[in-house]
């Protein structure tokens, strides 16, 4: 018998279609929906006359966010979330070329798109003896609270902040992994942070650090809630100089007796007043009480939405020292919300209406008395924040904001000191293949390409790291160094290379400043500039705080130490450089590779001694390192006279004119002994191009890598084109070490730091 079917499709959030599908069933006297499979849709137990909806379940919510912020409202974030998971398994078994029909399960991979790829509840502030949900509370009651996962239909905050406990089955964990997102309610007073926000945002984030597990924040608000005290603007009386006359001015605002008596008969305690007054008679004589303090019987009016800022600022500092925190800025963030972006450090910023601002353009322009700025964007859009280092990465929308961090999400293990999350490549990639991509020698080229092949007319030369895993951070920011996170086998990698090509520094002009232009500064390729040191410094300590090993591809000549430069702090930001080695606690790799050079300062900041635990330093063929480049070193140490010394040690003319040289001294013939001087003057001058080059070879010749592993500086010379193999198993080597010291550490309860 033919069945009825109903397919009703939606897109509530502009990103993810809904389809929910009915039978119509016989129940009774009616005919009703019912749902298609184990997901209820929401005419489930409806007649079927029943009228489709005009309006949807939050639209009004919709509405007004993408209005205030051009963003989405809160709740829709987990539906964002499940898509892009849903996308990275399909992407993941297209490049494996897996079949999604078959069904192979194993203890570290799966074929096939696990069921419920991503769950969640929402962190709730329940009441800590009962552990049931607090629906309406005070920030006291909040803090006295426990934040528990509940299980409860979306919409029920009573508060402009939400969290979840998420589990994600992602391809490197099939099984699942947990971690906590935290996101503003832009449509709850304008997503502010006033007190229950704070405590809810402080305990979600703690709840995330006490269990090791990674903490995302999306971001769109407007800065800590300013609040009046709305019952006293009724109460309220002002005292003029001149009652008849008030554009004089006045002396002080009160209140009367008898709004003060109603009160105190309200609030029984004059401890308890919402204001704290002065008694005073006015001119007419009539008792009143002059208003002082306003202390306000409504919460969150002021400086208690500072300290509760102070709290979530201290917190989010202490999260990304002890877990990883991403910040997902998807609308406006204001004042505390954008500290709490660079607190949290990894940043994704949205390209369109998501200004990370400290005050808004229109209080700026009333401070300067004139319009200066048109947009917040012109003060904390991704033009100013991705070329200073704020934002590491620019998302067009919020879904692809939301498929950028799950990516970032899968370099980076499932907890603290868990092992790493590892993809198998057999699908598309090999371990032991060959790097085909080399670098031109005495030609500059893209670093990427080392790290990540190129494709040309759609053949791929393979890079060093596996097909398509590199990913770039901070890629707007000191452009002459490159940094981001790669798979080699499967296992991630935090990488640092050299950009050797010179690149471009954008200045803007500022319109405050009618005297400002911008500029572009010219920046050298090979050589750390003070952003591109701090750049260097600030990776390091990501990778560090993630748990991921890393790879330098070093080719520095050194640091630029010109007046600027000097001047803008190059060597503070160098310094930090050895800072970071020095704290670092997973395996890491300098590698100089072929063409490459490491040279003075440079080498110095990362030797393998400033970290000889962890670090360990290589070199490919034609690499060189030493003091100085091998021209400014001949140009010290193989002086013209010591050119000149050779030639004549050398050149068997030359060595037949100075015998014939010295016979016609002997003889004192001088009209021979000029002849003989001008043609060796002729001859010395034809050989010293020459020889000036043999000079510089010889120069050469003592930064050879063969010189370095003779000297103990390098612990072997790795040849390019094996430098994947190498290293990889090297890395298996290293991690397993690392892993029995840490062993050895908790078995012991030391906290001394393992040698390896």
């Amino acid at each position: 018998e033919p069945v009825a079917l109903r397919f009703i499709a939606s897109n509530p959030t502009g990103f993810v279609l809904k389809l929910h599908q009915y039978f119509e069933a016989q129940v009774g006297s009616q005919t009703v929906f019912r749902s298609v499979g184990d997901i209820e849709g929401p005419l489930e137990g409806l007649p079927t006359q029943t009228p489709y909806e005009i309006f949807q379940k939050f639209e009004k919510q919709r509405a007004e966010a993408m209005t205030s912020s051009d963003t989405i409202y809160v709740y829709d974030w987990p539906l964002l979330f499940e898509s892009a998971a849903e996308t990275q398994w399909k992407d993941y078994l297209k490049l494996n070329q897996i079949s999604k029909d078959i069904n192979i399960e194993n203890d570290s991979e799966v074929s096939y798109i696990p069921d419920d790829i991503f769950t969640y509840q929402e962190l709730v502030i329940c009441d800590s003896t009962t552990k049931e949900p607090l629906l309406r509370y005070n920030s006291t009651e909040a803090e006295k609270g426990v934040l528990l996962p509940v299980v409860r239909e979306p919409g029920y905050n009573s508060a402009g902040m939400v969290a979840w406990l998420v589990k994600l089955k992602s391809p490197e964990y099939p099984n699942g992994r947990e971690f906590v997102i935290i996101s503003n309610d832009i449509t709850h007073q304008a997503g502010s942070f006033g007190t229950k926000e704070d405590v809810i945002f402080y305990k979600a984030s703690e709840y995330a650090r006490v269990r090791g597990i990674p903490r995302i924040f999306i971001a769109a608000n407007s800065g800590a809630r300013i609040g009046m005290a709305e019952s006293l603007k009724k109460l309220f009386k002002v005292s003029f100089t001149d009652e008849n006359d008030p554009s004089k001015g006045f002396k002080f605002i009160y209140i009367n007796k008898h709004d003060y008596d109603a009160l105190l008969a309200r609030f029984k305690d004059i401890s308890s007043l919402p204001v704290i007054v002065s008694p005073t008679t006015l001119s007419n004589g009539e008792e009143v009480y002059q208003i002082t303090d306003i202390i306000g019987e409504e919460s969150d009016l002021g400086v208690e939405n500072l300290m509760g800022s102070g709290l979530i600022a201290g917190e989010t500092s202490r999260a990304y020292d002890d877990i990883f925190t991403l910040t997902m800025v998807n609308g406006r963030t204001v004042g505390i919300g954008a500290y709490l972006v660079r607190l949290g450090q990894r940043t994704i910023q949205k390209t369109r209406n998501s200004p990370i601002i400290l005050t808004g353009y229109q209080a700026l322009n009333k401070l300067m008395g004139r319009e200066i700025y048109t947009t917040n964007d012109q003060l904390g859009g991704p033009m100013i924040m991705f070329p200073n280092g704020v934002s590491h990465l620019l998302a067009d929308t919020h879904y692809d904001s939301v498929k950028k961090a799950l990516t970032w999400l899968s370099f980076i293990p499932a907890s603290k000191g868990s092992p790493l999350p590892i993809r198998d490549i057999s699908g598309f990639d090999t371990i032991d293949r060959i790097v085909e991509f080399a670098p031109p020698k005495g030609l500059s080229y893209d670093p990427r390409h080392l790290l990540a092949g190129v494709t040309s007319d759609s053949a791929w030369t393979s890079g060093f790291f596996d097909k398509d895993s590199f990913v770039e951070a901070l890629g707007g920011w000191a452009k002459t160094v490159v940094v981001g996170r790669g798979r080699l086998g499967g296992i991630p990698l935090g990488v640092i290379v050299t950009e050797n090509r010179t690149s471009e520094a954008f200045k803007p002009a500022d319109p405050a400043d009618t005297t400002s232009h911008e500029r572009m500064v010219q920046q050298a390729g090979g050589v750390w500039f003070p952003d591109s040191a701090y750049k260097t410094a600030q990776a390091l300590k990501d990778f560090n705080r993630e748990d991921l090993p890393c790879i330098i591809f070093a080719n520095w000549r050194g640091f630029s130490g010109g007046q600027r430069d000097m001047f803008d702090e190059v060597l503070k930001f160098g310094s930090m450089i050895v800072d970071a080695l020095v704290a670092y606690q997973q395996p890491l790799f300098v590698y100089i590779p072929p063409f490459a050079e490491l040279r003075g300062g440079a080498w110095v900041v990362v030797d393998s001694t400033i970290n000889s635990d962890v670090m360990e330093f290589y070199a490919a063929e034609d690499a060189r390192g030493g003091v100085l480049e091998a021209a400014g070193a001949a140009t010290i140490k193989f002086r013209e006279k010591d050119v000149i010394a050779t030639v004549h040690r050398l050149d068997h003319p030359l060595i037949a004119l100075d015998k014939q040289l010295k016979d016609a001294k002997d003889a004192n013939d001088e009209a021979t002994v000029d002849q003989i001087t001008k043609q060796i003057k002729k001859r010395e001058k034809a050989l010293y191009g020459v020889y000036q080059q043999i000079a510089v070879h010889f120069a050469d010749l003592h930064d050879t890598p063969g010189r370095m592993k003779a000297k103990g500086v390098i612990r072997q010379q790795v040849d390019w084109a094996k430098s994947r193999k190498y290293f990889f198993w090297r890395l298996r080597r290293r991690l397993a070490e690392f892993d029995i010291a840490n062993s050895i550490i908790k078995s012991t309860n030391s906290t001394n730091k393992v040698g390896l």
